[in-house]
């Protein structure tokens, strides 16, 4: 056993996050925690972090090493990141920062005999100890999140670097039980992709909060649900976990109904006339009792809904005319033209810094294009949800910032919802809607905003990375919503199961900054990515003999189209070296912005991939144009 809870709780003031959770964590279990936001998971795992029982028991045996990745990971401004990677009491990871430093000291006093001989002598111990292996696995899994600069200082780096170093280090650092709250939040999908494979690697156990339902399909075995204050723990990944738990609520149901049955007879007997009520039991008075406290305390399923009118649309939604986006010399968005219509599904995909988030910006008339143009049909109504919830007061009551919106919505009947109502359906009571902003949990804060942009009753609606911080249950809904939401709709997303949920078109932004277009969901535009690459490999040994079986003195005469393209290539030649130096002026102003750098660096070696390419080109179609005069 790696680790046992029983009857874990934690309440503030009045509100009941859950009282009496148990459950064991054995090795090799992958449990996946799951419940609307505010329910209190990330409270539970910061709980078993830290020791913590609420008052019931939590039992770790002796030997047993825990490594947590809270959402805001704490760190040390002048740390570097190998050593904040090595943090932790164990011998080995003592020998790893001990070993850094000897490795910074020599570096500084290259001629300093004393430094040199405690080198090597760490040297032989970390050859003993095998802790090459583990250093040099530090590094891979930095580099493969985009953390380059390993003597970098902590309080440098962006609060997204941050909580990738802080991954990198749970994710090397020897281990029991993994314990992450939301490790994918932010990361673009190679990235999910390649953590995927790390976990399902990891021979230890794995305790996580996630909102990717791909990633915890794919990861979990068992599920551990939050729902009205209790847990519930089911074997399975999430597909079971819907399935088991639509079995538990129907369950659930049925003894509900037959307790209110009892309740009402009950009710009956005991309302009879007073010479009645002289003869009856003292014990069956006392049975009412109790069943009458049970009847109150059950609780009904809360469930979030959502009214899917919008306002009219016109004829022209949204059109872009070679809509460019270039700053400080790159190219972020390339001449894209595209014209919306009135029931689009697009999600947007690309690799974190490509300009995504710009794109929704440009859109939504947030920021102006540097090139092109964009024109908005006069009955588009725009609800932009952005990676950043908007409150301009967080001392603002709940009620009073939906309210600012609008004071209610109107149904497909023409019946009204009122503001009160609204936040009843996505989860927030009424004694929670007269309290302040600010003391809302984070998921709760992202489903309040998401309410409001959905208040205004938009017709186009955008999504930058709405699945960041909703839970599972809110993302279903919403899901639902757009469904039969009548307008259109652009997400930006890394969720893959989102993606395949909504989406009809998929706009992959590449490098250079043009947009790709497939059509269907995200299983789609990998399916065709992957049909392209079995393709060319499956090409080019065609081309290859093909060139062998051509003969060595026959002459090719060119082509009006290779004619063509030689007097041009060399304008295509200019214009990819000036893209090379571009690209290198930005590197050397990157500073300490070491994520960019790495895009800015791949950007490069495309770059000059395409150059080295048009180089052999121009020199085939010169010997052709040669071969031709003589």
């Amino acid at each position: 056993m790696i680790l046992s809870a029983e009857n874990m709780s934690r309440s503030y003031g009045d509100r009941v996050l859950f009282e009496n959770i148990s459950f064991n964590i054995e090795e090799g279990d992958k449990i996946g925690v799951i419940g609307v936001n505010g329910t209190g998971k990330s409270t539970l795992l910061k709980m078993i972090a830290a020791g913590e029982s609420g008052g019931g028991k939590l039992t770790v045996p002796g030997g047993v090493v825990l490594e947590y990745l809270p959402q805001d990971p704490p760190f040390e401004a002048e740390a570097t990141v190998l050593e904040q990677i090595f943090k932790g009491d164990s011998p080995l990871m003592a020998l790893l920062r001990r070993y850094e430093t000897a490795v910074e000291a020599v570096a500084a006093e290259p001629e300093n005999d004393r430094r040199q001989k405690q080198l090597l002598e760490l040297q032989q111990e970390m050859d003993n100890k095998y802790a090459w292996q583990l250093e040099s696995e530090a590094k891979a899994v930095l580099t493969q999140l985009g953390i380059t600069d390993l003597q970098q200082k902590m309080g440098e780096l962006s609060g997204g670097q941050r909580k990738r170093v802080a991954l990198a280090g749970v994710l090397v650092r020897p281990s029991d039980l993994l314990i992450l709250d939301e490790p994918t939040n932010h990361m673009d999908n190679a990235t999910v992709a390649w953590l995927e494979q790390q976990l399902l690697k990891r021979k230890g156990a794995l305790l996580m909060v996630t909102h990717d339902r791909y990633f915890f399909d794919r990861v979990v075995n068992r599920t551990l649900e939050i729902d009205n204050g209790k847990g519930y723990l089911y074997t399975g990944n999430y597909s079971l976990f819907l399935q088991k738990r639509e079995e538990r609520r129907i369950a659930e149901a049925s003894a509900a109904q037959k307790l209110r049955n009892i309740y009402r007879r009950e009710l009956a007997w005991i309302s009879r006339g007073a010479e009645a009520r002289r003869t009856k039991k003292k014990d069956r008075v006392e049975r009412f009792a109790q069943i009458e406290a049970e009847v109150k305390n059950v609780q009904t399923e809360a469930s979030l809904e959502m009214s899917s009118v919008a306002s009219r649309l016109g004829k022209t939604v949204i059109e872009l005319d070679k809509v460019s986006m270039v700053y400080n010399g790159i190219d972020y968005i390339r001449e894209f033209s595209y014209i919306l219509l009135r029931n689009d599904r697009v999600g947007i995909v690309g690799p974190n810094g490509a300009g995504k988030s710009t794109l929704m910006d440009i859109i939504a008339g947030r920021l102006a294009p540097t090139g092109g143009s964009i024109t908005v049909g006069q009955t588009v109504k725009i609800g932009y949800f952005s990676q950043h919830s908007e409150f301009p007061d967080s001392s603002q009551k709940v009620l009073e910032y939906i309210k600012e919106a609008n004071n209610y919505i109107e149904t497909a009947d023409g019946s009204r919802i009122s503001a009160a109502q609204m936040l009843e359906r996505f989860l927030f009571p009424s004694e929670l809607q007269w309290v302040p902003v600010n003391k809302l949990s984070g998921g709760e804060k992202r489903r309040l905003y998401l309410l409001r942009v959905l208040m205004t009753a938009p017709n186009v609606l955008l999504l930058d990375e709405p699945t960041n911080d909703l839970d599972i249950p809110t993302l279903s809904v919403l899901e639902d919503y757009l469904d039969s939401f009548a307008g259109a709709v652009i997400a930006v997303s890394h969720d893959r199961y989102f993606l395949d949920r909504f989406a009809n078109k998929i706009f992959a932004l590449q490098p250079g900054g043009t947009l790709r277009q497939f059509v269907g969901g995200y299983s789609d535009y990998e399916n065709t990515l992957a049909q392209e690459a079995t393709q060319l490999v499956a090409e080019k040994p065609k081309e290859a003999a093909v060139k062998e079986a051509a003969p060595k003195n026959a002459k090719k005469k060119m082509t009006y189209s290779e004619r063509l393209e030689l007097e041009n290539i060399d304008q295509e030649i200019a214009r990819t070296e000036a893209e090379l130096k571009m690209l290198g002026a930005e590197i050397n102003g990157c500073g300490s912005d070491f994520v960019r750098l790495g895009e800015l660096t791949k950007e490069q070696e495309a770059a000059q991939q395409k150059l080295d390419a048009l180089v052999d080109r121009w020199a085939y179609l010169s010997e052709l144009a040669e071969e031709e005069e003589c």
